[in-house]
């Protein structure tokens, strides 16, 4: 594994496909300052490559992908220090967010607080069977934010409000139910589940998902009418590569 920075340990495979393991955060990863600022950087710098086509993002441990942000550092804080701490991790989950490439958290054991809002940040969560997920927040004096806000989306309302109000911990059954996590993994199998989805995404056009990202995310904040609009360009400017030509007439190959 190569180091990008203390806390970014980076793993590539020929295909394209690379995993990105948030290290030397201790056994939980946990979040303080100055593992949200290297992870930040270490995903940003990888932005830039257009040659990765999926990545997966890791923690070294096998306890967590992200447990949570730091309680001990959060303890410290006043008005302003806290609105700095926040915007440090909310320019992280923006930074997964706006990967170009798709974004696979890969989710063993505890996923909690600030942990759980960068999965949400993340195009596909795949957990392990046993895996626990929770918005502690309000249990130590303070409301969940930032992208938690992405929770009702995903969710809904009334399964946001219950994990977001009651602090409640679920597992990894009823994450899969509610649509928090989109594959549960069997016993021993969270390598096997990850790769799974990684291949799906590989036999896919890159620009082509790309593309589907964007709009995606533009999808989000639009109404319906210009969303439909916005995508018509987009369809339009894909042929300026030959990724559709070459795929459409490899289907038409096979076919025949």
């Amino acid at each position: 594994m190569d180091m990008l920075n203390h806390h970014c340990g980076v793993e590539r495979d020929p295909r394209g496909a690379v995993r990105l393991t948030i290290s030397n955060a201790g056994p939980l990863n946990i979040l303080g300052s100055a593992v949200i600022t290297a992870v930040r950087e270490g995903i940003e710098k990888l932005a830039s490559d257009r040659s990765i086509r999926v990545l997966v993002l890791a923690g070294q441990s096998e306890k967590s992908m992200i447990g949570g942000a730091d309680i001990k550092e959060m303890a410290t804080l006043e008005q302003k220090s806290a609105e700095a701490f926040i915007r440090r991790l909310r320019d992280l989950c923006e930074a997964v967010r706006a990967f170009p490439a798709p974004v696979i958290a890969r989710m063993p054991g505890w996923c909690l607080g600030g942990g759980l809002e960068v999965a949400a940040a993340c195009d596909f969560r795949v957990a392990a069977h046993d895996a626990k997920f929770g918005m502690p927040e309000v249990r130590v004096g303070i409301p969940s934010v930032i992208h938690a806000a992405l929770l009702p989306r995903l969710i809904g309302w009334g399964r946001a409000r219950w994990l977001v109000m009651t602090a409640d911990n679920i597992d990894a059954p009823t994450a899969l139910a509610w649509g928090l996590v989109d594959v549960v993994a069997p016993p021993g199998g969270l390598d096997a589940s990850v790769e799974r989805v990684i291949k799906m995404l590989l036999e896919c056009g890159p620009e082509a998902l790309r593309s589907q990202k964007a709009l995606l995310r533009q999808w989000e904040d639009l109404p319906l009418t210009e969303s439909v609009d916005l995508s018509v360009g987009v369809f339009g400017r894909c042929f300026l590569t030959d990724e559709p030509k070459r795929l459409m007439q490899g289907f038409i190959d096979r076919k025949r």
